[in-house]
């Protein structure tokens, strides 16, 4: 460092601040704290994360709930009660509530019966899991120009899909609503059923994102 000089008409910093740091410099540095092993030090990053830990709540709760639940809910998950299907939250269905006119108790449907929300969801798994593997397969320019589409998808506003769509399905579900069978589009409206048409459309990016990374 007594080589390096500075240039008097330079802005540069001074060149003895840069030398390397000696040995007792270094030992002055060093911080020894105890030894831990693995477990104990991600449980220590784990406590000191408080979004981690709110999390972790989280899923310990429906877990719980999930094993505990069951133990006293009047229905399962496997359960098909005839006529009570399509229902919205606290809703009965006509059998339901002849009992409650009878003068028994009967538990209310705090989720409701409705199936279109699951099949939204299997909609999006398997046009999502199909997409994706498509892409990671093919790769080259053809993954490219895939997932080019999906960037494009994600910028779509959904609700103003929604908005659109419920207007464009209004009259022809009102038409359909009226005949054997078709009864429940009545019930749901086309803002509900809008929502799930754009569900089907729009959020099979994400899983289609996954599965692409998981097949390459």
């Amino acid at each position: 460092m007594e080589n390096l000089k500075k240039n008097l008409l330079s802005l540069q910093l001074n060149v003895e601040d840069f030398a390397p740091a000696s040995n007792d410099e270094k030992k002055s540095l060093v911080v020894m704290r105890e030894s831990v092993n693995f477990w104990k030090d991600g449980m220590r990053r784990l406590r000191k994360n408080k979004i981690a830990m709110v999390s972790l709540v989280v899923i310990l709760l429906i877990a719980f709930m999930a094993y505990v639940l069951p133990s006293f809910w009047p229905y399962s998950y496997e359960q098909q009660i005839k006529g009570s299907n399509n229902l919205a939250p606290f809703e009965y269905s006509a059998a339901e509530q002849k009992l409650i006119d009878q003068g028994e108790n009967v538990f209310p449907h705090i989720l409701g019966t409705d199936r279109m929300g699951l099949l939204a969801s299997v909609l999006v798994l398997l046009i999502g899991a199909t997409y994706g593997a498509i892409s990671a397969f093919a790769g080259g320019w053809i993954d490219n120009i895939m997932m080019r589409i999906t960037d494009i998808l994600y910028t779509i506003p959904d609700i103003l899909l929604i908005i659109l769509l419920a207007m464009a399905i209004k009259e022809p579900l009102e038409s359909l609503a009226t005949k054997p069978g078709f009864g429940w589009m009545q019930k749901l409206g086309p803002n509900m059923v809008s929502i799930f048409i754009i569900f089907a459309l729009l959020y099979w990016v994400g899983m289609a994102r996954i599965v692409r990374s998981q097949v390459l």
